[in-house]
């Protein structure tokens, strides 16, 4: 099968949203539509700080890289990490311009709390996974950090982690080829969700006209 060009990579950001929801997912990046709630302005806000420098701080033996772009030709993802800390290390890599050998280390910015699911620690493996690539190098571990308690919490980008990226990817590649949307599936999380009011969840629990006609008018239940 051939790879697909590098402009029609699934975006590393539509992990996470993958993961929140599927339908979520296919209707911001198979159907490019979007809506901005208080949530999504608290997080492009936090992104906007993260990135606001662009530029190569030096703070000992640490070098700290904002919007840094990644891509992986293995996964067909691309996008920017928030943060990409380079510590310096023996079992690290030589960077341009840089003496001494370089590990780097994703910082990944996030509002609010810690998630009681994965999709956060998917993104930031995913990152990983495609800096890894780039520069020939192993990432065991990275960072998320949250805007509430603000403070970071550590991820280990561990086998099975990494086997969930993969697998998810593969699932959106197939969805994106298709330009399917799946159905709605109403859950807690629809109610804090931007794009509630594009998605109607709550027409999901509508009868098809198949179903009412089945359960409402006589001999129609037994018909195949």
């Amino acid at each position: 099968m051939t790879a697909p060009p590098e402009d029609e990579y699934l975006a590393l950001s539509g992990l996470q949203h993958f993961a929140f929801c599927r339908r979520q997912w296919a209707l911001i990046h198979i159907e490019q539509q979007w809506a901005e709630n208080l949530r999504t302005v608290e997080g492009d806000l936090l992104h906007r700080r993260a990135h606001d420098e662009q530029q190569t701080e030096s703070r000992g033996d640490t070098l700290i890289v904002r919007g840094l772009r990644v891509v992986s030709h293995r996964l067909q993802v691309q996008g920017v990490c928030d943060v990409v800390e380079f510590h310096r290390d023996p079992a690290g890599v030589t960077l341009a311009g840089r003496e001494g050998t370089w590990l780097p280390y994703p910082v990944e910015y996030k509002r609010g709390k810690p998630k009681p699911f994965d999709a956060d620690e998917l993104q930031l493996c995913a990152q990983a996974m495609c800096l890894e690539e780039m520069l020939l190098c192993s990432i065991p571990e990275g960072s998320l950090f949250y805007g509430e308690p603000r403070r970071r919490t550590k991820v280990a980008l561990d086998k099975a982690l990494r086997a969930r990226v993969e697998s998810m990817l593969a699932e959106m590649r197939a969805l994106y080829a298709r330009g399917h949307t799946p159905k709605a599936k109403p859950g807690k999380g629809c109610a804090a969700c931007s794009l509630k009011d594009l998605c109607l969840p709550r027409l999901a629990k509508v009868q098809s006209p198949a179903a009412w006609l089945r359960s409402h008018l006589p001999g129609k239940e037994d018909e195949p």
